[in-house]
């Protein structure tokens, strides 16, 4: 797909200065150049062009809004002042997989004041003897390079990272809310706890209920019984007592 037409696609019936992030990788400039990118972009802070054949980077229209730039797997090989004039804030810049060969190619990034990160990986340029070195001492103002500072400390994952404490929001003392947070917790446990022995305790009460109550029904049935035999054994009694009766007056 034409860069154009993608970047029309990307718009999403929104205009260019609505517009804060625009990715178009893997699309194709005929000519090696920037298309459909104007200045109407203002606003834009995010720019992705992995993949896109560019040899120039002449059409890049004024964004002075652009933070993070994505040019990797392109075939730039220099003129790399044009950054600084059309992108003057850009903090990331990503130049992975480029034609870039000598130390004099990037020496134009010296005027990104703001530049803090700077990718090279799969550059010629990376095979230079005291290669970081090299760069770190051209463009003192960039804090990593291909991902590690000058110590090997590797970037966060994040730029943004910080930015809270930085924006003036105080983290509280650590600690603080620690205890609180124990003391609920074990609150929470304990009710749980309670919860479930109490669950336990009716359960075995309704279960004790029922037991007692079949103990009873089995009692008041076995007194049933009872009193029915002794019914019948009085009854049995009675008329063995009238036959005797009955005998004695025969005699007579």
């Amino acid at each position: 797909m034409e860069m154009k037409k993608r970047i029309s696609l990307e718009l999403r019936n929104k205009t260019p200065a609505q517009v804060a992030e625009l990715v178009v990788d893997n699309c194709r400039s005929s000519d090696g150049e920037i298309e459909g990118l104007t200045d109407e972009f203002k606003e834009l802070e995010f720019l992705s062009m992995i993949n896109v054949g560019l040899t120039s980077l002449a059409m890049l229209p004024s964004l002075p809004k652009l933070r993070k730039l994505e040019l990797s797997d392109n075939n730039l090989s220099g003129h790399l002042e044009i950054l600084s004039e059309k992108c003057p804030n850009l903090t990331y810049l990503n130049l992975s997989g480029n034609k870039i060969k000598e130390l004099s190619t990037v020496e134009p990034l010296q005027n990104l004041k703001n530049l803090k990160s700077l990718d090279l990986f799969n550059c010629e340029i990376t095979s230079l003897e005291e290669y970081r070195e090299s760069i770190f001492e051209q463009l003192p103002q960039i804090t990593y390079l291909d991902g590690f500072d000058a110590e090997d400390n590797e970037a966060p994952d994040s730029e943004e990272e910080g930015d809270d404490d930085e924006d003036g929001e105080e983290a509280g003392p650590v600690g603080e809310y620690d205890d609180d947070e124990d003391e609920e917790e074990e609150e929470d446990e304990e009710e749980s706890e309670s919860g479930e022995v109490g669950l336990s305790y009716l359960m075995k009460e309704d279960i004790q209920d029922e037991e007692d109550d079949d103990d009873y029904v089995e009692e008041e049935q076995e007194g049933k019984e009872e009193a029915a035999d002794v019914r019948g054994e009085k009854r049995k009694r009675d008329a063995d007592d009238e036959g005797e009766d009955d005998d004695d007056e025969d005699d007579d």
